[in-house]
């Protein structure tokens, strides 16, 4: 139970997709200009890896990785679809993220409005497929882990564009030299918020 908890913390703070790895900073820069719509796909992006981690986990384990297929019949022990990888854990993505476009357009269609292109563009968002090939390159020992890994991830992501939409809502109010204007600064509040979440990697987990 520890152990799935330090994944938890680890890929909410140290492993930040955001700060960390720099995944999904189309989205990250693009949408988090008011605190509403950064909410709506923190909580979007949130949902897709909570969801898609564990099942393409189960999809490595029993499908794709060398030997997966033993439980179908010995004589598959020797197949190897790994390299199918890609190709599957994208498709699955697709129809988690298309699953969420229709939720939020008919529930929220203020939210779908604005968040407009950026939704679906989830589906192709390096941070969600970063989150698959981590759990895949990380070997975790079985689903509860990768789980932890995805929500933690996700909730790394909502930490963060939260975090970036709330700053840039309050600087409009602030004597920005013009060259440094809009994405200028936007950069460089990302970078010293990277620093900031260096300081976690003291967190002995």
């Amino acid at each position: 139970m520890q152990e799935i908890f330090n994944i938890f913390i680890k890929s909410i703070f140290i492993d930040n997709m955001v700060f960390a790895y720099f995944l999904g900073m189309c989205s990250y820069l693009a949408v988090s200009k008011t605190v509403d719509t950064s909410f709506g796909l923190g909580l979007a992006v949130t949902f897709v890896l909570g969801i898609t981690v564990p099942v393409d986990y189960l999809l490595n384990e029993y499908v794709l990785k060398a030997g997966a297929l033993a439980w179908l019949d010995p004589e598959f022990a020797g197949v190897d679809l790994s390299f199918l990888s890609f190709i599957l854990f994208i498709a699955i993505i697709a129809s988690m993220v298309q699953l969420v476009e229709m939720v939020v357009e008919k529930y929220s269609p203020a939210l779908y409005a604005s968040l407009g292109i950026f939704l679906p563009l989830i589906a192709v968002n390096c941070a969600i497929l970063g989150g698959s090939l981590f759990m895949q390159e990380r070997e975790y020992q079985n689903l509860a882990q990768a789980t932890s890994f995805g929500l933690g991830s996700g909730v790394g992501f909502f930490l963060a564009i939260i975090g970036i939409a709330a700053i840039r809502e309050k600087i409009r109010y602030s004597n920005v030299p013009p060259a440094l204007r809009g994405l200028g600064i936007t950069f460089i509040i990302t970078g010293l918020m990277g620093i900031a979440f260096m300081s976690f990697l003291g967190i002995k987990l």
